[in-house]
């Protein structure tokens, strides 16, 4: 049966998964949403034998309706091949009674590989179904994966340009360094004064202004998004998950519907959004843990049915989680409201206006599957130390905050059911905090040098993503005032 897309504030419906993709965001600035979650229309036992590849074509089909099996092969063939470093692509890997989901094995080596790498190949081909002629320019935010996955994805792509907006200052510098390297004639990357929740609220108001958009199409350009906030990058998020549990089920861990509960260190909201839809297809989940750092605003919803973001803005060695405003939250939002987009709008104005709002209580029974917990600075850097320590496994930061509040969630609740971590990045990206939680203070060691004493510590080779910027060329060094974002997008253009 096909599927069609709706804006979660009611102003689209309607929409291919093709149209959905290619517009990233609803023009009234909802969110799309299928009008229903398919059921996986394979069992377990057939899944457990299957590829990575095979997986995603079954989990995807379900959702993108209008791809044909060739069209919808071509681009998980031509997206999961030999830029992972690992034939599984996504590794599951045992230590300290959990079982981390390797999903850095990509050229960027971060979670926003296994959509990133697709998503070029999806935009492409929903432009060719829809006839589209314009040059698609890919806007996006980044808290510092996002950005340089989309821009390895679309370097170079025929028909597309992507820009790339990141906070200065508040990402790591091997992040930063992977953004501002980047090759490709099609590429810019600018960093802006401001943090996270300003780049990306900046994108929105950029896709929000009908004015700019007509000045774009009359010099042939249309907008569109790579972030989370983008259909085409939830959908093959859900597939890891599934994945995962066929693996568990081969590998002899569970037994076919025994149920996992998953931990996801969140920020955006997309990752654990994407286990929550898996769960709805069917797959056998208990609860899904969401992990935060000391931005722990969905900790605090989760806690009080409240989302507040006005607090202080804290810069954390998790940089892909320092995010106040959880643009993905909307969806699950507009789900608990029973799909009543009016519902969901009233209260995305409500945090627009006055940056809060409150849910019903029916609409927090409706999260029952979901429970939240966070980790401080000092607690992410004893989870990393401690799991080396004790299993000689390396994690990065963002799933130290995830390891470390699945650790706590399970001394308080003595839950003893099989747990997947989604474990986000390399430690190589985020060398110089790993190490330091691991040996203690580092002074003014230069980045690759602690680099190359990691890779002693570890025992895991250095990845390509991190040798091969090294050396390179700073190609990208543009900056701009938070509120200058549109003029940047306009001069980058030549409009």
């Amino acid at each position: 049966m096909s599927i069609s897309y709706q804006s979660t504030r009611g102003g689209e419906s309607g929409l291919t998964a093709s149209q959905a993709i290619l517009k990233g965001l609803a023009d009234d600035g909802g969110l799309f949403m299928p009008d229903r979650i398919p059921s996986l229309d394979v069992s377990i036992e057939e899944l457990a034998g299957m590829s990575y590849q095979e997986t995603a074509y079954q989990v995807m089909k379900l959702f993108l309706t209008d791809f044909t099996e060739e069209e919808l092969r071509y681009c998980i063939d031509h997206a999961y091949d030999s830029k992972f470093d690992t034939e599984e692509i996504a590794p599951l890997v045992k230590a300290d009674g959990a079982y981390y989901l390797e999903l850095f094995h990509g050229n960027t080596i971060a979670f926003k590989d296994m959509a990133l790498s697709i998503l070029p190949y999806l935009m492409t081909t929903s432009a060719r179904k829809n006839h589209i002629e314009n040059e698609i320019v890919i806007l996006t935010a980044t808290s510092g994966d996002t950005g340089k996955a989309a821009m390895a994805g679309f370097a170079d792509v025929p028909g597309t340009r992507i820009i790339v907006f990141y906070p200065k200052g508040g990402v790591s510098r091997i992040q930063e360094l992977q953004m501002v390297t980047q090759k490709g004639d099609n590429t810019a990357v600018v960093a802006i004064h401001g943090n996270f929740d300003d780049a990306q609220t900046g994108v929105k108001q950029i896709f929000g202004d009908k004015a700019f958009g007509e000045r774009l199409a009359a010099k042939g350009f249309q907008l569109s998004s790579a972030n989370s906030i983008n259909i085409g990058r939830l959908v093959p998020q859900v597939v890891y998950y599934v994945y995962a549990y066929a693996k568990l089920v081969e590998n002899g861990e569970i037994q076919n519907g025994d149920v996992i509960n998953i931990t996801v260190p969140t920020g955006n909201f997309g990752n654990i959004l994407a286990a929550y839809l898996a769960k709805q297809m069917g797959l056998p989940v208990k609860t899904l843990i969401c992990a935060s750092n000391d931005n722990k605003v969905l900790y605090d919803f989760f806690q009080t049915g409240t989302y507040d973001r006005k607090r202080e803005f804290i810069l954390t060695s998790s940089p892909s989680m320092d995010i106040l405003i959880s643009s993905n939250l909307e969806r699950l939002i507009y789900l608990s409201a029973g799909c009543d987009a009016g519902v969901n709008r009233e209260m995305m104005e409500e945090l627009s206006k006055n940056g809060a709002y409150q849910i019903t209580g029916e609409m927090k029974a409706f999260m029952k599957d979901f429970t939240g917990g966070y980790a401080t600075e000092a607690e992410n850097a004893a989870e990393i130390k401690k799991v080396y320590e004790d299993t000689g496994y390396v994690i990065d930061t963002h799933t130290g905050v995830a390891s470390a509040v699945y650790r706590a969630y399970k001394e308080r609740t003595g839950d003893q059911t099989p747990t997947v971590i989604a474990s986000t990045a390399s430690p190589y990206k985020f060398s110089h905090s790993v190490l330091e939680a691991i040996q203690g203070s580092l002074g003014d060691r230069d980045e690759f040098a602690v680099v190359d004493e990691l890779n002693r510590v570890s025992g895991v080779t250095v990845p390509n993503a991190v040798e091969e910027i090294r050396h390179a060329e700073i190609r990208h060094n543009r900056e701009c005032g938070r509120d200058n974002m549109e003029d940047t997008v306009a001069e980058i253009l030549g409009l």
